[in-house]
Order: C-alpha cells, then structure tokens, then sequence
C-alpha cells in the first residue's frame, strides 16, 4: 500500500514462525539445562568413585572404576549430540522458517530425553555404590585423626627424651630411634592421596606405636638405671658369698670321701674349682656391668648382669649339690626304707590307674611298669648285697630314675583318656 499511509511488512505466517522459534529455543534451554545437570552429577559420582578407588582396593572396589569409565564413554556420546544439535541449529538468525525451528525443537528435545536417560542410569548407578561409598568415607575419616595421633605421639616422645637429656642421661639410642621415624612422618605429610588411605593409616599407627615405645622407655630411665644398680649391688654380694661357700666344699668332700665308696662322690671333686672359677668370672662380668652402666649403654649392662646370674645360679648349684649329696647320702645310709617305700607307692598308684576300669592293663602301660617294678628290685638287691661300701648314690639315682618312668606312664594314661582318672 501507498500514498501517506504506513507500509507494513506481511511475512508468510509470521506469528506462527515466532511461536515455532520460541518453542525452539525453550527446547534449547531445557537441553542446556538436561546437560548441565548431567554433567555436575557426573562430577559429584566421579568423586565418589575417586573416594572408594583411592580405599577400596577389593575386586567390588575395582570394578567400581571400569564401570564408571562405560558410563563416562556413555555420557561423553549424548553430550557430543548436544553440541551438536546446538551448533546445527541457530536460532538467533533472521528470517528462521517455521519447519526449521520445529525440527530444531524435535531435535533438541531428543538430545533432553537422552541427556535425561544418561543422568538417570548415573544416579542409579550411585546409588548402587551407596555401601562401598560409606565405608571408603569412614575409613577416609580415620586418616586425619591417625596423622594427628602419631604427630602427637612423635611430639611426646621428643619432649620425654629432651627432659631426660636435661636430667643427665645421653639417650643417644632413642634420639636415633626417633630421627628414624622422620621419613615415615614425611610420607604422612604427603597425605593418603599419593600413598593411599588404608596405607596411610597403617604408617599412622605404626609411628604412633614406635614414637610410644620409645617415649615409655625413655621416661622409665631413671628407673632402669636404678634397678641396674641394684642388681649390680646385689651381684656383687652373691659372688663374695659364693667364693666364701667355695672355700666351705671341701669339708663336705672330705666327709664323703670318708664315709662313702668313690662313686658316690667323685663326680663332685671339681665343685670347689668350678665355684670359685664362677665367682672369678662373675667379678670380672661385673666389672664389665659397670662400665656399661656409667656409660649408659643400658641393653649391654642388662645383657652382662644376666650373664652374671647364669655364672652365680651354676656356681651355687654346684655348692649345693655337693651338701645334698651327703645329706642324702647320710640318710640313706642309715636306711633305705623311706626311699623304697617312695618308689613302690609311687608304683602301686600308676598300676591301679591302668587297672582303673578294665580288667586287663594295656599293654603300653603294664610293660613300663613291669619293668619299674624290676628295676626297683634290683636296685635294693644290689644295695642289701653291696658289702661294707655299697654304692648308695646308684641306688639312689636308679630310684629317681624309676619314679621318673612311672610319672610318665601316669601322664600317658592321663592324656589317652582325655584327663579322666
């Protein structure tokens, strides 16, 4: 139209074009949103599964990554025909025509469906992994708090071994101890992401445990240094006693040999030597002891004083004996009975065990027992017929020996009847 009037742009369906380009771009929109939803739930599952990898390293927990990788590749194909169908269509250009906006719309609307399809399988997916989820956290938890305990505990321990040192004692052994724990606490440092959780809280516990160990030993210096000198003290008394009591064998040597046939007492002729000889090397390991102790070399002192005690229990044993031997000796000389009557109860009880319940003895048993019952007669045979000097100390340790074997025929019975009897 001409002349004055207005003239108007008439475009093939006009109003039916913008409702099909905004129909369009409302599309568009929504798929924008489908993505960006479907990427940030990507991202919070890929933490998840990042939390149950760097713990979990169980098959469930591994297949856990391989899973995640087949959605991801799925993810990756719906979000490549998002862009794409963005980058096919333009909305903003002029002169859109309405079946292009519409397919645009279809199109994208199909790119939403997928995108939504993609984020449900994900969430469904985490939700699976709900278990392995909560106990890869909790254990993610105990790492802080076990870093924590260990620096704590190295800490302790530094400060229990600088107020010994200021109290006079070297330490150098556990100062050493503790610098050894120094690369351990660096790799705590280094955090579990680089030497993983369960890793980490392993390291933790074993600095928490050592860093302890030597701070309970470091505070107990002063009460070790004054047991060694106790021990030291009383050592010392008991290798004087023992030269003393030394001296005081060859009497009772003197009484066997008098009393007694040689075999009762010629394997203890050496018992003063061997005393003295003991109580010579206990002075000497003492000696030793000592400077260990000044020196603070407190495992060395510890080691020596308990070498000193062998020497010393070995020594006094082989006094002993020696007074033993003719108290028994004296007793038995005087009469046999109450050592034989020792050997045949001891006999008459096992045989009645063996007896107990059956009215036939086994055969394991009654032998051993048979022969015991032999052997006891011969041995008073021998000592009845020995003449002026019968050997008591054979007669003796052969009724040791007999009660020995019957002993262990009652353990036998014992245990074959499960305790019972």
């Amino acid at each position: 139209m001409s002349g004055g009037g207005v003239t108007r742009r008439w475009g093939f369906g006009g109003g039916r074009a913008q409702q099909a380009r905004a129909e369009a771009q409302a599309a568009k929109d929504a798929a924008a949103a489908a993505f960006y939803e479907l990427d940030t739930a990507q991202r919070e599952l890929g933490i998840s599964v990042e939390t149950i990898t760097a713990v979990d390293g169980s098959p469930a927990g591994r297949r856990v990554a391989g899973e995640f990788a087949e959605f991801g590749r799925r993810v990756d194909e719906v979000s490549h025909a998002y862009i794409s169908a963005v980058d096919r269509h333009d909305l903003d250009r002029e002169g859109l025509e309405p079946g292009a906006a519409q397919e645009a719309r279809r199109d994208l609307e199909g790119v939403r469906g997928e995108l939504e399809r993609a984020k449900g399988e994900l969430e469904r997916f985490g939700r699976g992994l709900a278990p392995l989820l909560e106990r890869a956290e909790s254990q993610l938890a105990q790492v802080a708090p076990a870093v924590e305990r260990a620096r704590q505990a190295l800490l302790a321990a530094t400060r229990e071994l600088d107020a010994a040192r200021e109290a006079g004692f070297g330490a150098d052994e556990f100062a050493a101890r503790l610098a050894a724990l120094g690369p351990e606490l660096t790799k705590l440092n280094e955090g579990a992401g680089r030497h993983g959780v369960g890793e980490t809280i392993r390291r933790a516990e074993d600095v928490q445990r050592r860093a302890g160990a030597v701070r309970e030993e470091v505070r107990r210096l002063p009460e070790r240094a004054a047991e060694i000198d106790r021990r030291l003290a009383s050592l010392r008394t008991r290798a004087e006693a023992l030269a003393t009591r030394a001296d005081g064998v060859e009497p009772v040597l003197s009484e066997l040999r008098r009393r007694f046939s040689a075999a009762c007492w010629e394997d203890l002729q050496r018992v003063p030597e061997q005393a003295r000889d003991a109580a010579g090397q206990a002075r000497h390991k003492l000696t030793e002891a000592g400077a260990a102790r000044r020196e603070q070399r407190w495992a060395d002192a510890t080691v020596l004083l308990g070498t000193v005690r062998a020497l010393l229990n070995s020594g006094d044993s082989a006094v002993a004996a020696a007074s033993e031997r003719l108290e028994r000796l004296t007793e038995v000389a005087f009469s046999h009975e109450r050592e034989t009557e020792r050997a045949r109860f001891a006999l008459r009880d096992a045989q009645k065990l063996a007896m107990a319940g059956r009215s036939t003895p086994d055969p394991r048993h009654a032998r051993p027992l048979d022969d015991a019952v032999e052997r006891l007669d011969r041995a008073v045979g021998a000592l009845e017929g020995g003449g002026r000097h019968p050997d008591y100390w054979h007669f003796l340790t052969e009724l040791d020996a007999i009660r020995e074997s019957v002993a262990a025929v009652v353990r036998d019975i014992r245990e074959s009847r499960g305790g019972a009897g």
